[in-house]
């Protein structure tokens, strides 16, 4: 018997969904089943492939009426926005179009006598570890092109969004792809460290902490077993004298707060040029005054619960430690407040860099603002992070933004713009945010292995 896996709603604490975990060796009988159904799978033509995973997708989104209220039960999102299809489409879609020429052989020299080459070529068995706070969108970011690619697929999904890759596999196999190409499995920690370990996959790619992260890479130790990793963040926003500021503040504030500030690639902190903070903090304040907390299945409702009350607590603990630090709270607490999984969202000024709100991964609907004085003391500050994930640049200047961005530690800059995965760019990250790379034609370097051909055709 496996452990059981239970998904509590933050809508109410109750139990939405259990499932049981695969013994040790039901697990690895799986992976025996992906690698031996691989070959296969990458024999077929690519655009057999590309229309087998494009129509998965299809699939999905025939599913999104029953999968918006189900996210909002495991995790807290309000089902006025609609889930995660649109990106969850746009993602997959891209790299569909573009896997053609991404995978296609690097051509180095033919002649008389030799014909040379470099082919890309599937790395086998693809393990994707895939986090809550977007259950679909970042899990379609490499199951799509690792099945394109060739490879077959064992997703394994967070337990706080534990129905979403029976859906995924459900709604691919519904469109042809074969069972043991895709898979979805529930696995204990001690079994997911024992598969990886024991050269169950080819590649990992791991979506989540850092603990985790750090899990995964020990867990790979002596296997060569490539390893993705996408974990924390802290991502700051930068609005420069020059800005718009009224686009700067409606979308830094919706960047920090929507999803209740469960985003990778949120805002959590936010540095104003002085000439701007009065004026920035007074429109922030007045935005989030606005939002509507409560039970997510309410269509009224803008800012739902925290996925667990666990994470609320982390984020009520970094606040109350500002505050007694010297911070200053711009949002009075909420009538739904309940102390649990539904927080007050919160600005704070008068923050410094000694305060974990300002250091730590917070993951929910609290920033920090401070005053800056120009763009140097900005860059130094966006750089006192153990993470880099995005960067989000506010001015009307593009070279100024190059300059600025070019200094910024970090995977992404954006230029009056945040909170965004765009599929044509790789989404990657430094320092303790992880390595490697997701999307773009980086996306499939990553998931595949370079072969070369040295082919002589003469030998006298």
């Amino acid at each position: 018997m496996g452990q059981e896996l239970k998904c509590v709603s933050p809508i109410d604490g109750s139990v939405f969904a259990t499932r049981e975990t695969m013994s040790r060796d039901d697990a690895f009988a799986a992976a025996k089943r992906a690698r031996e159904a691989q070959a296969e799978w990458a024999a077929r033509p690519l655009q057999e492939r590309i229309d087998l995973v494009m129509a998965g997708v299809a699939a999905v989104g025939a599913m999104n009426d029953e999968i918006v209220p189900e996210l909002a039960h495991m995790m807290g999102r309000p089902v006025r926005y609609g889930g995660e299809f649109g990106g969850f489409n746009e993602r997959a879609s891209h790299m569909a179009d573009i896997a053609a020429e991404a995978l296609a052989d690097i051509e180095v020299g033919e002649d008389a006598s030799f014909k040379r080459y470099i082919r890309r070529v599937p790395h086998g068995v693809v393990f994707v570890v895939a986090p809550w706070n977007y259950p679909y969108m970042t899990a379609i970011n490499s199951v799509a092109p690792a099945l394109i690619a060739g490879n077959t697929v064992v997703l394994k999904h967070a337990t706080q969004t534990l129905l979403v890759g029976e859906r995924m596999a459900a709604a691919f196999h519904s469109a042809g792809v074969p069972e043991d190409v895709f898979q979805n499995v529930f696995l204990s920690h001690d079994v997911t460290n024992d598969l990886i370990a024991g050269n169950a996959f080819d590649f990992v790619n791991f979506t989540g902490s850092v603990g985790g992260g750090q899990a995964m890479e020990r867990a790979a130790a002596g296997t060569f077993t490539g390893v993705g990793t996408e974990l924390g963040g802290k991502d700051p926003g930068y609005v420069m004298d020059d800005a718009d500021l009224d686009a700067a503040v409606d979308t830094l504030i919706d960047g920090a707060m929507f999803n209740a500030g469960q985003c990778c690639c949120g805002i959590e902190r936010i540095y104003v040029h002085e000439s701007l903070f009065d004026d920035f903090v007074a429109k922030a304040v007045e935005i989030v005054k606005g939002y509507k907390l409560g039970n997510p299945l309410d269509p009224d409702t803008t800012l739902g619960p925290m996925a667990n009350v666990r994470f609320a607590a982390e984020v009520r603990a970094q606040i109350d430690e500002a505050l007694a630090d010297g911070a200053t709270a711009h949002i009075d607490t909420f009538p739904e407040d309940d102390g649990g999984a539904y927080l007050t969202p919160q600005i704070l000024t008068n923050v410094t860099h000694d305060m974990r709100v300002m250091r730590d991964e917070s993951f929910g609907p609290v920033v920090g603002i401070m005053p800056v004085k120009d763009d140097a003391e900005a860059i130094r500050l966006m750089n006192d992070s153990e993470f880099g994930l995005t960067a989000s640049l506010w001015t009307r200047d593009l070279e100024r933004a190059q300059t600025v961005g070019d200094q910024v530690e970090t995977g992404t800059v954006f230029m009056n713009r945040a909170d965004y995965l765009d599929p044509g760019l790789c989404w990657t990250g430094c320092k303790n945010t992880g390595r490697g790379g997701g999307l773009s034609v980086i996306g499939y370097q990553n998931l595949t292995r370079p072969k070369s051909y040295h082919l002589k055709k003469v030998t006298s």
